[in-house]
């Protein structure tokens, strides 16, 4: 991979609310986000980043995670707490779309797609801990990372993919034959075939990628898939990965307990349909910490932070 170019926040706009986890853009440029409190939030204004404005669109009554917006003026949202919800842009009215797989309660929904033929794809990042122990689920490396599908005017969730490791941000190719899913835990993202003679199977896409991948982005068909990287790599955990369960266990359990306070290292990636890497942006020494979710919105690459009580703008790269 070549040598990345520098990512660095230009404005930082507080937007009221803690953990703006996912951005997602919408037509106008607007920026929407989950925080912490369950409201979904709109930011406005980004073309000049002093005057910009925040407005209240909904309350999940959970946890926010993932965004996708809908040609109808509906939010798709995966609340870690909830499931998958949809909420309604015009009134606020949240109504719950899944929150069961397989008789089993529907937690830690981590990042939703929509497709144009109304199938909706999501993924579950960890079956055994919750979001406020996500870490604990990154050190034992416990695989229960899973890919759902809804079909069209179903509310029964179907399992596409299991096994996977925290299991995160998800986006369809510009053709919409395959989705890309970002595996946290494995520093990789994970191409699954839904059409065509591979349909139903699932192959690497891009590894050994320098950071954690968390969720990911596509504007539009002809643009690249924009990663952020929630963390660098860390030498000691892919060490402690090839290590038994019961000893992974027991350093999980040491984790969730800890104090727990990000590197200053940031990065993005864009890769393109192939998996070819377009552009890697990153920073080592940044005030904003723990990009978990990255978007273009009114001329500005707009980071999403877990960590965060706002959202980052930076320059976009030049066009190669």
């Amino acid at each position: 991979m070549d040598r990345p170019t520098a990512l660095i926040p230009r404005h930082y706009v507080a937007i009221g609310g803690h953990g703006p986890e996912d951005v997602v853009a919408d037509a106008r440029g607007r920026v929407l986000a989950g925080v912490e409190d369950g409201r979904i939030l709109r930011i406005d204004g980004l073309a000049d980043p002093r005057s910009a404005r925040v407005e209240v669109l909904a309350e999940t009554g959970g946890r926010p995670l993932g965004l996708e917006l809908l040609p109808d003026e509906a939010l798709l949202v995966c609340d870690a707490e909830r499931g998958l919800l949809r909420v309604d842009l015009a009134d606020g009215t949240v109504r719950v779309v899944a929150d069961e797989v397989e008789g089993e309660r529907l937690r830690f929904a981590s990042n939703v797609v929509a497709l144009s033929d109304g199938s909706v794809y999501f993924t579950v990042s960890s079956r055994r801990y919750p979001l406020d122990q996500w870490i604990g689920d990154i050190v034992e490396h416990t695989g229960t990372g899973r890919l759902l599908r809804l079909a069209p005017g179903d509310d029964t969730p179907e399992v596409l993919l299991e096994g996977l490791q925290f299991a995160n941000g998800v986006a369809a190719s510009g053709d919409e034959s395959f989705l890309v899913v970002a595996e946290t835990g494995a520093r990789r993202l994970t191409r699954f075939w839904l059409d065509g003679p591979l349909a139903g199977r699932a192959e690497h896409f891009a590894e050994n990628l320098p950071g954690m991948p968390d969720n990911i982005w596509r504007g539009g068909p002809d643009g690249p898939i924009w990663v952020s990287l929630a963390g660098p790599r860390v030498p000691p955990l892919d060490l402690l990965h090839r290590a038994a369960p019961p000893v992974r266990r027991a350093a999980a359990r040491v984790a969730v307990r800890a104090p727990y306070r990000p590197t200053g290292s940031i990065g993005v990636l864009a890769v393109d349909d192939t998996g070819e890497v377009v552009h890697h942006l990153a920073r080592n020494r940044s005030r904003f910490r723990m990009v978990t979710s990255v978007c273009e919105a009114s001329g500005h690459l707009v980071l999403g932070s877990l960590w965060e009580r706002g959202i980052a703008l930076c320059e976009p790269p030049a066009v190669k």
